[in-house]
């Protein structure tokens, strides 16, 4: 067979269950090898939107996420997937067709040099130089994807290589290394939570399973130590839970913040002290705090703080031992407990209508009506994706997030992200409902793979907020340069009509009156099996919920 079969067999060898790409000339062989796989080419309309879903995919699973797309256009539009992947530390395996080896250095037809595009936003960058050779690379690629601190692997495919005849054995995959959790770091974690009295437990990163998140939340439930959560991850703990204090960095609640600052001992696991969680390096940064860090990257890249023990451990591992952390004569720290759930729980809460927006226009659209009536036809399985701008304040803060994965969205702050989630997290999960939140301006950045949910059968409902502007952006302006509003509004078409031409069921809400019947509509076109598309035109100065802070 040819190495491009091969690279299929190695896909194969290695569990994965979908590819999603944009075809290209440079790699027909793997082509053809996919042909006769059990691999599921999902066929994307912009290689941004295959690599956000091959990113989305290692979110959902904690499996590599595969993308596959062609030389030069092709890489460039990828790498906006790779960056995300190496930002949220997800791992993710891109292959990359190549001009023939013959025809490299000579400013070749889409030429381009691989290891200066992607060295700085990967973890590691392959040529497949050697045909014999290219499976054994396909499983080093993986193994790194996956170790210690995911993130993305590149790995470019010689369209010349790709043809020559393999002889090789597929190799299958390596094992990883969870990391492990000493007697010593049990120790050090046992007799800092012993002694603290503002105990805060900080999650989020990679390396969670259903299992490590019910052992963290029984243990902090159990022994009244608070919870909060790294921006966009607040799936780590059940959104109804006594010690959920809620989350770190953009549209935070001020007082959850001040948690950082209040708690003696703070334990990180998977999440580090970044700039978002301590609004641009201002909170925790005493060097006389105590932070324990639970993380499997050795060198903790991002992190800022104190740092008095790290445990070199995947939050799966940790929760495995967690048990053995006995505090039966800590303090009393019920009061405590009880002041960071009741801070969230009034922040997570939707108001009544009394209590809702001020000043809203008579029969405009009251978005907390439409995320109501959305969150009420949900059961605890329902998983959310989106992107970024204003409106990710919805779901970040409100969607009811009971089960993991049941949040899927970019801590790089990257648009155009969403609907390339939500259909990859389908794909992973057929049996949730998904849930996608999208901003007018960030749909039509990879809104066409709507088409691709229909045509792969990924039935989701997308939830299009439309205040017809770049809304982060202008609440910035108006900040910084008040009254002087400047490239920021948007002139939009019919986004119903335009999805319902590429076979998805839409409906339009433009008054507050229609909103019941037509999430009711939507709920109906998800039962029978059609990609779901609400259309809600909101008032500029009422499209996020008020108290959230711009950070």
């Amino acid at each position: 067979m040819h190495v491009g079969a091969a690279i299929a067999q190695s896909l194969e060898s290695h569990h994965v269950s979908h590819v999603f790409m944009v075809p290209g000339e440079s790699f027909l062989a793997v082509l053809d090898g996919l042909h006769d796989s059990p691999v599921t080419s999902v066929v994307c309309r912009h290689e941004g939107g295959a690599t956000y879903a091959a990113e989305a995919h290692g979110k959902a699973t904690g499996r590599a996420g595969v993308a596959m797309v062609t030389r030069g256009p092709g890489a460039a539009n990828a790498k906006i997937g790779v960056y995300t992947a190496w930002q949220d530390e997800v791992p993710v395996v891109l292959f990359v067709g190549l001009v023939p080896v013959k025809d490299r250095y000579r400013e070749s037809f889409q030429e381009f040099d691989i290891n200066s595009w992607f060295g700085d936003i990967a973890k590691g960058v392959f040529v497949i130089d050697d045909a014999q050779r290219a499976s054994r690379v396909v499983a080093n690629a993986f193994h790194l994807a996956q170790s210690g601190r995911r993130g993305p692997v590149v790995v470019g495919l010689p369209e010349d290589v790709l043809l020559e005849e393999f002889t090789g054995e597929i190799a299958g995959p390596m094992s990883t290394a969870q990391g492990a959790v000493s007697d010593h770091d049990i120790e050090i974690i046992t007799e800092a939570l012993r002694g603290a009295r503002t105990p805060l437990i900080f999650e989020g990163g990679q390396g969670w399973t259903q299992q490590a998140c019910d052992a963290v939340q029984s243990f902090a439930e159990r022994h009244s130590i608070p919870v909060v959560n790294d921006m966009r991850s607040t799936d780590r703990i059940s959104f109804d839970s006594p010690a959920n204090a809620g989350w770190l960095g953009t549209a935070r609640n001020d007082e959850t913040a001040q948690l950082l600052e209040e708690a003696d001992v703070l334990l990180c696991i998977g999440a580090k002290l970044w700039d978002k969680p301590t609004d641009n390096f201002t909170l925790r940064q005493s060097l006389d705090a105590v932070n324990i860090v639970v993380n499997s990257d050795a060198g903790l890249k991002g992190a800022s703080g104190a740092l008095t023990h790290h445990v070199l451990a995947d939050p799966h591992a940790f929760a495995q031992v967690i048990g053995e952390i006995s505090l039966d004569s800590k303090p009393d720290t019920t009061q405590w407990f009880a002041k960071a759930r009741n801070i969230h729980a009034e922040f997570s809460a939707i108001p009544d209508p009394e209590e809702r927006f001020a000043n809203l226009p008579e029969g405009a659209v009251d978005f907390y009506h439409v995320f109501e009536q959305v969150t009420a036809r949900l059961d605890e399985t329902a998983l959310t994706a989106f992107g970024a701008g204003n409106h990710c304040f919805w779901p970040q803060r409100f969607f009811p997030t009971r089960r993991f994965p049941s949040m899927l969205a970019p801590r790089l702050g990257s648009m155009g992200y969403s609907v390339a989630a939500g259909l990859a997290a389908k794909l992973a999960h057929p049996e949730k409902t998904v849930v996608v939140f999208a901003g007018d301006g960030e749909l039509l950045m990879n809104g066409q793979e709507i088409v691709t949910a229909v045509r792969y059968g990924a039935p989701m409902l997308i939830v299009v907020v439309d205040n017809q502007q770049y809304g982060t952006i202008r609440a910035h302006q108006e900040k910084h340069f008040p009254g002087r509003v400047e490239g920021t509004q948007l002139a939009n078409p019919d986004f119903a009509a335009w999805a319902r031409a590429m076979g998805a069921w839409a409906e339009t809400i433009t008054t507050d009156d229609e909103v019941e019947a037509a999430v009711e509509h939507a709920f109906a076109a998800l039962d029978d099996a059609h990609v779901a598309v609400l259309h809600v035109i909101v008032d500029q100065d009422h499209a996020t919920p008020e108290g959230s802070a711009q950070a």
